[in-house]
């Protein structure tokens, strides 16, 4: 059985007796993107910190490619391409000029894909970064992730002040990437760039991983609501439903994994005064853990 790209075990970070984050178990394999979801001070960018060796474990481990976080750093980083949530860039090189600086300190240097990919973030990568806006810094600052084709990509919050078009373009390439065997780690608060990407997210709470969700399991499902003239006594799924699903003046509210059609002649036969039918989502199982910290 072959080793996960990258792998935690029992990671914990602790500052006295403050707890940033707290028996971290998590694998990535490669293709594979995977979400850290929960507010500010949850432990999410703690836990990036701790696979880039940029913090030191109280106990535990983490490991990419087989190479220790920690002890083996220099290794990861090869491996590793990051963007961090707040960017601190050199001022005085032009975007070309710090793509192949970092290329060439991965021993990576960059391809032809730079300029296809500038076009693409509509950015004059030649222009100083002196004279560049925050907006074009973090478009160059994508780009010293993007271009190098590494193993994992390490994303902090990597939506922060983009514009809806960038934000786009940023997920789209994320399933490129995927598509290309490269794995996705990334931190986030905002649920519908996570739904629309990741493969599976956790949710931290307090530095606690409290939950692991496949997404897929989520598209698959439907949260029904709607106000029936006439009640049922079983459910879509032939079973039958709760008092919180179904009350008895007809206010109905279900979660439903199953084929659509088989919902809606069920619904059909349950004559619907209204309805409507979404995606499950990402909001429910959020709101169970962090209330209404949701975006």
């Amino acid at each position: 059985m072959m080793m996960p790209l990258l792998q935690t075990t029992g990671l914990t970070k602790h500052y006295g007796s403050a707890v940033a984050l707290e028996n971290l178990m998590l694998a990535i394999e490669p293709g594979e993107i995977v979400g850290l979801l929960g507010p500010n001070g949850a432990g999410k960018s703690t836990a990036l910190r701790l696979v880039l060796g940029f913090l030191r474990p109280s106990s535990g481990t983490a490991s990419v490619a087989g190479f220790d976080c920690w002890s083996q750093s220099v290794e990861v980083r090869r491996r590793v391409a990051y963007l961090p949530g707040e960017l601190r860039l050199y001022d005085n090189m032009s975007g070309r000029r710090l793509i192949q600086f970092l290329g060439d300190l991965r021993g990576t240097p960059p391809s032809e894909a730079v300029d296809r990919m500038a076009r693409q973030f509509d950015i004059d990568i030649d222009t100083p970064m002196s004279r560049m806006s925050s907006g074009m810094k973090r478009k160059i600052a994508l780009l010293t992730v993007l271009v190098p084709q590494v193993p994992l990509i390490i994303l902090d919050e990597p939506t922060n002040t983009l514009d809806p078009t960038m934000r786009d373009e940023l997920l789209d390439q994320l399933l490129l990437a995927k598509q290309r065997g490269q794995a996705v780690l990334f931190s986030s608060h905002v649920l519908s760039e996570v739904e629309r990407v990741c493969d599976r997210v956790g949710i931290l709470r307090r530095g606690v991983l409290v939950h692991q969700q496949s997404m897929s399991e989520l598209r698959d499902g439907r949260h029904v609501r709607a106000l029936l003239r006439k009640l049922p006594r079983l459910g879509p799924n032939g079973e039958p439903l709760a008092p919180t699903e179904l009350n008895a003046d007809g206010d109905l509210r279900l979660d439903y994994r199953g084929p659509v059609p088989s919902l809606l002649r069920w619904l059909e036969q349950c004559d619907p005064q209204d309805l409507h039918i979404e995606p499950m989502g990402l909001t429910p199982i959020y709101h169970r853990f962090h209330g209404s910290d949701v975006r």
